[in-house]
């Protein structure tokens, strides 16, 4: 790009340096012209000199006597011409109609100033023909017809660049602006659509500017690309603005819940006229709201270190087909899970993963969690262990189209869910962390057909 724009403003510099010279050239040439006509007679007639060669084939010389035939005649008077004829001495040895003040013999110089010049009158242009026998003039009476001499004088023309010099210098300084003008415009134009689109990304402007053709139009393009970039993150800010609004909001509205109920039981137990049941009842409530508030503060700071990177993972090779169904087993020995129809099966016995466990437990158990707590309570759910990959699926209600397109963002809550007491972040974390490992997680829903989770795990 350096180079051809170096290239394109040498090249209007080259372009106005030579049309200047090819101006000055023709302006030179004319005033040449104008010199030499001013001082001599126009450009010779081209028909005039050829009927004056053709003409000897008219003239009859036989033992020096001289005579014409009867079509030279006719064209003689045709032409309003003379002739002239000349021995090789300059004598004449005859003629037609020639001029009373016409030489009677010519010396070599004599002939040069008749021919050069209107040395017989002002309205006769004198040619010459001839050939070893003889010479001849023929003289043509036509303002019409005349000739120019070119002669070069220096000084004279000298005095004549002097004379024009200014107009000259005029003509130079009208022509090297139009042209300058004409390349200035063709290189300052895409440049002003440069800086107003420039203009328009600081203003938060994403107009498009149409793209021009020719050197600039590479520039122009990418940064109408790079506004339509912003102009798509722009909306994609503010939706995730909104939703991050709303996250705040259901999570306070989360933690007030839990702080409520806190407060009002530690009030209660404050009365002292409770009895020893309501008291470990109200302690027991009193402790599971503490515990949903330390899980949400959890997935917060958890969220914020996945998001920097900086989650610490402590690998160790563990047997993948274990670790999964013991996950399975703590799920169905829950309370409220023991009525669960969880099916699990693996390829084989030992699978070998370099994992934290902590962490990917936390990741599994999101996926079976959610497969659980979203369907109704005769869903069946498998879990697959391979040697690469974790499938969890189900047979339940599905994930809409249009909750399964956000479903691995962070603060986004399904519109199709029963349960709000999540902060909306669990899939997003759960996500991260199977990266952390480098591995990757993908989901497949249809509404009222079942999802699938499949995780994909680096080989060992």
């Amino acid at each position: 790009m350096k180079w051809r724009l170096t290239a394109q403003f040498l090249l209007s510099v080259l372009s106005i340096a030579i049309i200047v010279i090819f101006v000055n050239t023709a302006i030179f040439i004319s005033l040449f012209i104008y010199q030499q006509t001013t001082n001599f007679q126009a450009p010779e007639s081209t028909n005039s000199e050829q009927f004056t060669r053709e003409f000897e084939q008219y003239i009859q010389y036989q033992n020096g006597d001289i005579s014409f035939d009867d079509k030279g005649l006719q064209l003689l008077k045709e032409h309003n011409a003379w002739v002239q004829v000349l021995n090789q001495n300059g004598d004449m040895i005859g003629g037609y109609n020639v001029p009373d003040n016409a030489l009677v013999h010519y010396s070599p110089l004599e002939l040069i100033q008749t021919y050069k010049y209107r040395e017989i009158d002002p309205s006769t242009t004198v040619y010459i023909g001839g050939n070893n026998e003889f010479n001849y003039l023929v003289g043509i009476q036509d303002r019409s017809v005349s000739r120019v001499v070119w002669n070069f004088s220096p000084s004279s023309f000298l005095q004549l660049l002097g004379k024009f010099g200014l107009a000259i210098v005029i003509a130079d300084l009208l022509v090297t602006a139009l042209v300058g003008w004409f390349f200035g415009r063709a290189l300052t134009k895409p440049l002003y659509a440069l800086i107003e689109q420039i203009q328009h990304l600081k203003n938060r402007k994403h107009a498009q500017v149409k793209t021009p053709k020719g050197l600039y139009k590479p520039v122009i393009s990418n940064l109408n690309e790079v506004s339509r970039e912003l102009a798509a993150h722009e909306i994609e800010r503010n939706r995730l603005e909104i939703m991050r609004e709303e996250w705040i909001s259901n999570v306070s509205h989360d933690m007030k819940t839990p702080l409520a109920s806190i407060r009002g039981y530690s009030e209660l137990l404050s009365e002292g006229n409770l009895s020893e049941n309501e008291q470990a009842e109200y302690a027991r409530i009193i402790e599971k709201q503490s515990l949903h508030m330390q899980d949400l503060l959890d997935d917060l700071n958890l969220t914020m270190r996945l998001r920097h990177q900086q989650l610490p993972l402590q690998l160790n090779n563990t047997n993948i087909v274990q670790f999964i169904r013991e996950i399975v087993i703590d799920t169905l020995n829950m309370a409220q899970y023991e009525h669960a129809n969880i099916e699990f099966d693996a390829s084989a016995d030992t699978i070998i993963q370099s994992i934290d466990a902590h962490f990917m437990r936390r990741a599994v158990v999101n996926f079976l969690y959610n497969a659980l707590l979203h369907n109704p309570r005769d869903v069946e759910i498998k879990v697959h262990v391979e040697a690469d990959s974790i499938t969890i699926s189900d047979n339940g209600k599905g994930i809409s189209a249009e909750d399964l397109e956000h479903i691995f963002e962070r603060y986004y809550r399904g519109t199709n869910t029963e349960h709000n007491l999540g902060t909306g972040l669990g899939t997003a974390i759960a996500r991260d962390i199977i990266e952390a490992h480098g591995g990757t997680v993908s989901i497949i829903s249809k509404v009222n057909e079942g999802t699938t989770v499949s995780i994909h795990l680096t080989t060992q």
